[in-house]
């Protein structure tokens, strides 16, 4: 298994400890729901380092994003980041990524971990355009500070003026006293907060400075578990869920990525299903009575139990509590307010399509 600069923080910190994408990673320390409502009420900081990182640069490196992604690259101007998807040649997705612009010659995508070798040669078998390659994954660090009162605790430690940065946009800048830091307003929480990229080398001081400037918020270690029902009560796609190899972004609910004014691989295939209609579309339920918590796979069916789709993520809402969770279901079930049934260990539980995301 890989670890991350930060492994044997966690370990000392009494993280319980995961294999994850090839990685032993924290799921949780004082509890998932701890986690989980620090981060919505307060801020907690999260080690993502298993995230993949790759440079491109150069004359083609714009032709070359606009071919692999969904989104228009185009439009990204000098410290913008953009959500996007790769899409393959049989209808479905390689990857969902952030691409950051940090000129008009270079920038930086950011990948799932589970996914790094996979994107690395399905990029570089693409790159007929001179641009220039380089996969800086193993090298680069990624804390994630999240909730209300993060923009306080990093602001604490950089002289820069944080509020200048829009959502979505990032500046490298010296944090904790560390140079060339990426500060990016960014998350996958949904509850606000910076990423921020550092070299492994000054991964523990910058952990160190965020856990002490957090202090007066009560900051807390967070693990992928709370990541995870942070995410699903947004909505937020996670790869190899809700979005695969075989799954559209016109499925997905990913259209607000998927810009047709440019090429990319297989756009015609995706266009056909935005003119025509989707068979199925990725929707988001509540259970309506307890009884247990839809888990990746369980089946959905419809109020005369015929199988109309199948749960994708599932969870216990921290925020809400109650189950939810997301799946792909035939269309003409997926009105919120329809009435569908979800089978958990063999039994039925009564649940409702709900507009998302959930908080």
């Amino acid at each position: 298994m890989k670890t991350t600069a930060l492994t044997e923080v966690h370990i000392a910190l009494g993280a319980r400890m995961m294999p994850f994408a090839g990685f032993n990673m924290p799921v949780s320390y004082s509890g998932v729901v701890t986690e989980h409502l620090q981060v919505r009420q307060r801020v907690g900081v999260f080690d993502v380092s298993h995230m993949g990182e790759f440079i491109v640069k150069g004359k083609g490196a714009l032709d070359l994003i606009q071919l692999l992604t969904t989104n228009d690259a185009s439009k990204l101007y000098d410290g913008k980041v953009q959500y996007s998807c790769m899409t393959n040649y049989t209808g479905g997705i390689v990857d969902d990524l952030l691409v950051y612009r940090s000129n008009e010659n270079e920038y930086m995508l950011v990948v799932n971990a589970a996914n790094i070798d996979k994107d690395w040669e399905w990029i570089n078998r693409h790159n007929t355009f001179e641009a220039t390659t380089e996969n800086i994954s193993d090298s680069i660090s990624l804390l994630a500070v999240q909730g209300p009162a993060a923009h306080e605790v990093i602001q604490s430690l950089t002289s820069y003026d944080l509020s200048s940065v829009p959502y979505y946009c990032f500046v490298k800048t010296s944090v904790a006293g560390i140079n060339d830091v990426i500060v990016s307003n960014t998350g996958y929480t949904g509850a606000g907060g910076f990423e921020l990229y550092v070299l492994n080398e000054q991964a523990q001081k910058l952990w160190d400075a965020v856990m002490e400037a957090g202090k007066p918020h009560g900051i807390l270690p967070c693990g992928l578990g709370a990541r995870d029902t942070l995410r699903l009560e947004k909505a937020y796609c996670l790869y190899g869920n809700d979005i695969d190899e075989t799954t559209s972004p016109i499925e997905a609910g990913l259209g607000w990525i998927t810009k047709f004014t440019k090429k990319f691989i297989h756009d015609d295939y995706h266009r056909e299903l935005k003119e025509k209609g989707v068979q199925k579309k990725l929707v988001g339920f509540e259970v309506v009575e307890k009884g247990g918590i839809p888990r990746q796979h369980c089946e959905i069916f419809n109020a005369k139990e015929e199988k109309v789709g199948t749960v994708t993520s599932g969870t216990h809402s921290p925020s809400l509590n109650k189950a939810i969770g997301l799946g792909y279901i035939k269309t003409a079930y997926t009105d919120p307010g329809t009435e569908i049934l979800i089978k958990v260990r063999d039994k039925y539980l009564r649940a409702q399509v709900v507009k998302t995301p959930f908080l």
